[in-house]
């Protein structure tokens, strides 16, 4: 049985012989795993340690908003990085989901680095977990936090890494967040992935191709947060349809909805929705968003797929 109270103890001491004098930046997407890893680096150094944020235009709605807003009430020193236009202009003509991971991962640790150096921190946490490590070394997919695994070497980005939560389980994650008095939607809010909506584009990476999809999931979210599901989003395909729009033939955009319940993310099971819940979401992607004709929704448990599309 996992003791987060223990945990927390020994995680405290741990950091603190690890960190020493030096400073610490903590990458905070604003997910649960990010957010316990920077309460609980808060909790062993202090002012010793910078929040970042970096706002790459990938974020759900109002998500840069709330991610400041949460770390500053838990009196967290945080530096905001608007990075939007940089990180577009890595995605560009990449199609392949595994070369998108690549340009998001590099963008990312350079954005990180050059904070780093600005603030003369030795040390970024961040909120790797058990699952995104399995992952990795699977080669199922490369987690743009878990660098080890895949030949590269922090330092050449000028520091090194930090990741107090990389044995841990989303369950028990949760548990850390409590135990350290976060609030219930920071503790249990759903899985979002650091590379964000970028994930939830097939094919090219482009700020109106993530406002559809950013729309699509807001309303995916609406129209199930009552379900008690692990995670509810929507996927933007590259892939176009044949519609009809105000009575005139459109050829237009297709999303497809996935929801799945899962308890650890190594496994998940599509969720059996009620029609009329999936029905309201069809009919308010394709009502509200003009560029979409065609919704649909998957039914594949992981394995064989995996949670995201890509």
């Amino acid at each position: 049985m996992f003791d987060a109270k223990n945990f927390v103890k020994n995680s405290l001491i741990d950091i603190r012989k690890i960190v020493g004098d030096r400073k610490v930046i903590s990458a905070c997407s604003g997910g649960v795993d990010s957010t316990v890893t920077t309460a609980l680096v808060h909790k062993a150094v202090g002012d010793k340690l910078v929040a970042v944020f970096i706002d790459d235009g990938l974020r759900r709605e109002g998500e840069p908003e709330f991610v400041v807003r949460t770390l500053k009430n838990l009196k967290i020193r945080t530096k905001y990085i608007d990075a939007k236009a940089e990180f577009f202009e890595v995605f560009k003509g990449k199609t392949d989901a595994e070369e998108k991971r690549k340009a998001f991962r590099d963008k990312f640790y350079k954005t990180l680095g050059k904070a780093a150096k600005e603030e003369q921190i030795g040390f970024i946490a961040q909120g790797t977990i058990k699952a995104d490590v399995i992952e990795t070394v699977k080669g199922i997919k490369s987690q743009h936090n878990v660098l080890e695994q895949i030949g590269i070497n922090p330092e050449i980005y000028g520091y090194k890494i930090l990741e107090p939560l990389r044995e841990l389980f989303k369950p028990d994650v949760r548990k850390v967040g409590r135990e350290l008095g976060l609030p219930e939607e920071v503790s249990e809010r759903m899985p979002f992935p650091g590379p964000a909506l970028s994930l939830r584009v097939l094919g090219e990476v482009t700020p109106e191709r993530v406002a559809v999809v950013r729309k699509a999931t807001e309303i995916v979210e609406e129209e199930t947060k009552k379900l008690g599901t692990f995670q509810n989003f929507a996927v933007l395909h590259n892939d176009k349809a044949t519609g009809i729009k105000k009575g005139q033939r459109v050829y237009g955009n297709i999303v497809t909805v996935r929801i799945v319940d899962s308890t650890d993310a190594v496994t998940a099971k599509a969720r059996h929705v009620p029609y009329d819940v999936l029905v309201r979401i069809s009919e308010r992607i394709t009502g509200e968003i003009p560029s979409v004709v065609r919704c649909l929704y998957d039914i594949t448990d992981k394995p064989p797929s995996t949670i995201e599309f890509e």
